[in-house]
């Protein structure tokens, strides 16, 4: 790979470069792919590629199935799960400062698979206020969070995944067809933020942005009672939202 700041790599760092590199591109593939595949997707060399392969599998990183396909392994679970953890403790600060400026409840969320997971969040300091369970997963299309990130998809992804989770239609203002939901998607995009009219939960209020260039699809929010979370609010709240997931964003990488 080359050079970097003036220096050659030595090769043990190539192999570490090339060996995350397989491991990305396996898991942009859907998290299974062959050799032949790994070779055309990356530009190496086929025996390159056995080599690292062979190497990751003895790490238990990948497994190889009866199919002589590969696939991401489950010792990544473990990384994976410290690694959600880590996002926690990065996003803190900047939801900290959302609840300070606005004084509502702010959180983080990532789509995982074809849920909304929750990740972090600094609760009000209302005795009224926005709790909800880290860790807890509801579907995209009644959150601002799942808008914000969707927003960000092309629409026939958004539409399978929609054929596969359905609506459910949790209150009355729950977005129940895929064509109400592309124009909402649309408005986010055009807009740079979402919302959550009481869709998820009647009387509760929800703005999102999402977070750009991460490493995993993120949005954060500031959510709060529907009389509080004002047309003023929400237009104070926006920047500040664009701005701490711009801060965070730049954290991450």
């Amino acid at each position: 790979m080359g050079e970097t700041g003036g220096k050659a790599r030595t090769g043990s760092v190539q192999s570490i470069e090339r060996a995350f590199g397989l491991l990305e591109t396996m898991a942009d593939a859907g998290g299974m792919m062959g050799l032949s595949q790994l070779a055309t997707a990356s530009g190496l060399p086929l025996p390159t590629i056995h080599r690292l392969v062979r190497t990751l599998v003895d790490l238990g990183y990948v497994r190889q199935e009866p199919s002589r396909q590969y696939i991401l392994g489950p010792k990544l679970i473990r990384l994976g799960e410290s690694s959600s953890t880590m996002l926690s403790v990065f996003a803190r600060p900047h939801l900290a400062r959302l609840v300070d400026e606005l004084g509502e409840s702010a959180n983080m969320a990532m789509l995982d698979g074809d849920q909304i997971v929750y990740l972090a969040q600094v609760p009000s300091r209302h005795s009224m206020r926005m709790f909800t369970e880290v860790g807890r997963r509801v579907l995209p299309h009644c959150t601002a969070v799942g808008k914000a990130i969707l927003a960000q998809y092309p629409e026939t992804a958004v539409r399978e995944l929609l054929a596969r989770t359905g609506m459910p239609q949790h209150t009355e203002n729950t977005i129940s067809t895929p064509d109400a939901f592309a124009v909402q998607l649309h408005q986010a995009a055009q807009a740079g933020y979402a919302t959550d009219e009481g869709e998820q939960e009647l009387g509760v209020r929800c703005v999102a942005v999402a977070v750009h260039d991460a490493p995993t699809p993120l949005a954060i929010s500031v959510s709060g009672p529907a009389p509080r979370m004002t047309e003023a609010l929400v237009e104070r709240a926006v920047p500040l939202l664009t701005q701490a997931a711009k801060a965070l964003s730049d954290d991450l990488r």
